[in-house]
């Protein structure tokens, strides 16, 4: 695999790798002998210090109880013996205390020979101890004077001997431990910077050669981006990495490619740009002449409808009118069939009561039969009786006549009632007949009524629709006013664009294409200036309207040159 093929994260990572690594081969290393130093210094301090302290504290020891033994023989205070007899028991106490500790950790075997041959010689300095201070207490000085120089002495330079020899030996281990640690310091402190040297010249290689590899190609795009701004087109661009500056390379080559061919192509539609624009130039001023004539007929339309607003407003102002005249005959048609009811009512009235006199009458016409049959019974009766009767026979005939009077009046009354049984009959049918057509009428003015309150509200309804409409020409009106002013604006925008193509062409002239021999000179597709506008004569709205745009499309004009753009929204709502 090429080295220029390797993608820059992997470089930057295989370089930073192989200083990591020699870092951690230094710390590896540093840890290493610093732990082999901390090892001799650990031996120094727990094991040869407390040795030698132990083989130290053996010698004081000897000398003191040398000490002690030669203060008792120098007198003869018994209490004084005493305290020497124990102060020389608590040496031996702590002399043994040492040996032990010794006898445990001494592993050097010339350490343990000469701790063997100091406990030979103690073992025959204590017995001289005794011996003497047994001399001493029982007051034999000159006998203990005379041991002591001929036999204990000896003994006790062997004992001092051999513990000055151990303590020189553990003074030597000491000393060859404390070497062993400086050499070893030595050797990490040479091989630390060994091992640094190499790491740093590992470094800079790597920095050098990553360097040299990312700088180059940067170097070869930033000259080919700046031969592109300088509007250069024409370079070579080629790349034999595949690494992200040769993907870049390789994009800044497709930037080349793609920016010249849309500089040739917006060359070659630039004066179809310019051709489009005096076309929509053209086209916008017609659009405004007949947007002009629209508006014009929309402003007749508007008083037409106005008029016919007005018409229509005044047929359902005399529909609501006719509604309540129409209501109120309707009202006074339910009182009269109201009062028709009742005057059929009183005649049925009527009429029943001259059925109830009939009967009445047919009652009386009864009882004055019954009288006469009952006056005719008397009178005979009476014609019996003779003479005597007589005076029966005259009340008899007297009540026959009344009778018959009565019944004579009864046919007469009878007669009478029932020729008004008979008219009040007749008057109650026509009665019936006048309220059947008295409630007819009611129900003829009542459809009348709801027919004419239909009227009413059909003629409100077209009223509103007839203003909505009116409503609706005069928002087209005023939107046509609107479309007025934005054709003029659209004019100008089509001027602005033909100079805004103009200006792009100027502004791709600078790109220099493969087989240019030169710059290409602008082509300049303006089109003359159209006509000014004639407004429509009786167009008051329309030219109270058209200001309220026209300044915005004037400002486009003043600004095309610098941002035709910026009216995209106007075209929008056009």
């Amino acid at each position: 695999m090429r080295v220029s093929n390797m993608r820059i994260g992997v470089r930057l990572g295989a370089g930073f790798g192989v200083v990591c690594a020699l870092l951690l081969l230094m710390v590896v290393v540093s840890n290493t002998m610093m732990a082999r130093i901390n090892a001799g210094t650990d031996e120094i301090v727990h094991d040869r210090m407390p040795k030698i302290e132990a083989t130290t504290q053996l010698l004081v020891g000897i000398n003191e109880i040398a000490i002690a033994l030669r203060n008792m023989m120098l007198t003869e205070d018994s209490a004084d013996h005493k305290a020497q007899v124990d102060h020389i028991m608590q040496t031996r106490e702590l002399n043994q205390r040492a040996i032990s500790m010794l006898d445990g950790s001494l592993k050097d075997p010339r350490a343990r020979q000469l701790l063997a041959q100091m406990k030979t010689h103690i073992g025959r300095y204590r017995p001289g101890q005794d011996r003497l201070i047994g001399d001493v207490q029982a007051n034999r000085l000159e006998a203990a004077r005379a041991f002591l120089a001929s036999d204990l002495r000896p003994i006790l330079r062997d004992l001092k001997q051999a513990t000055n020899a151990l303590a020189a030996r553990q003074q030597e281990l000491s000393s060859h431990t404390a070497d062993a640690a400086a050499a070893t310091f030595e050797e990490s402190r040479r091989l630390s910077w060994g091992l640094g040297a190499l790491a740093l010249a590992l470094a800079a290689a790597i920095a050098y050669w990553i360097s040299i590899s990312i700088t180059r190609p940067a170097n070869r795009a930033l000259g080919i981006a700046r031969t592109v701004a300088a509007g250069d087109l024409t370079s070579q661009i080629d790349s034999d990495s595949s690494d992200e500056m040769g993907q870049l390379l390789l994009a800044l080559k497709a930037m080349n490619d793609n920016l010249a061919a849309t500089v040739g192509t917006v060359r070659s539609g630039t004066e179809t740009i310019a051709t489009a624009a005096l076309q929509v130039a053209s086209g916008s001023m017609d659009l405004s002449s007949r947007t002009e004539q629209q508006a014009s007929s929309l402003e007749e339309t508007a008083s037409s409808m106005e008029e016919l607003t007005s018409t229509t407003r005044q047929n359902a102002e005399n529909a609501r009118q006719a509604n309540v005249l129409a209501r109120s005959a309707s009202d006074v048609a339910a009182r009269g069939g109201q009062v028709i009811e009742q005057v059929t009512g009183t005649m049925n009235e009527i009429n029943a009561a001259s059925a109830k006199i009939t009967d009445i009458i047919s009652v009386i016409d009864g009882i004055a039969f019954q009288t006469n049959i009952l006056a005719l019974n008397a009178a005979v009766e009476a014609a019996r009786a003779g003479e005597q009767g007589r005076g029966f026979a005259v009340v008899a005939s007297e009540v026959r006549n009344l009778a018959q009077r009565s019944a004579s009046a009864a046919r007469e009354i009878k007669v009478l009632i029932d020729s008004s049984s008979t008219k009040v009959a007749s008057g109650s049918a026509l009665v019936n007949t006048a309220g059947d057509t008295m409630r007819e009428i009611v129900s003829s003015v009542q459809r009348v009524t709801d027919i004419m309150a239909e009227m009413s509200s059909a003629s409100s309804e077209q009223t509103d629709g007839i203003e909505q409409i009116n409503q609706a020409v005069m928002q087209m009106d005023a939107v046509t006013q609107q479309n007025a002013a934005l054709v003029e604006q659209s004019a100008a925008a089509s001027e602005a664009m033909q100079v805004q193509a103009a200006t792009l062409a100027q502004a791709v002239a600078v790109f220099r294409l493969r087989g240019d021999s030169g710059a290409v000179a602008p082509q300049s597709a303006r089109p003359q200036p159209a006509a000014p506008r004639t407004a429509a004569p009786g167009k008051a709205s329309v030219k109270a309207a058209i200001p309220l745009r026209r300044g915005a499309g004037t400002d486009t004009v003043k600004a095309s040159k610098g941002a035709p753009a910026a009216k995209a929204d106007e075209w929008e709502e056009f």
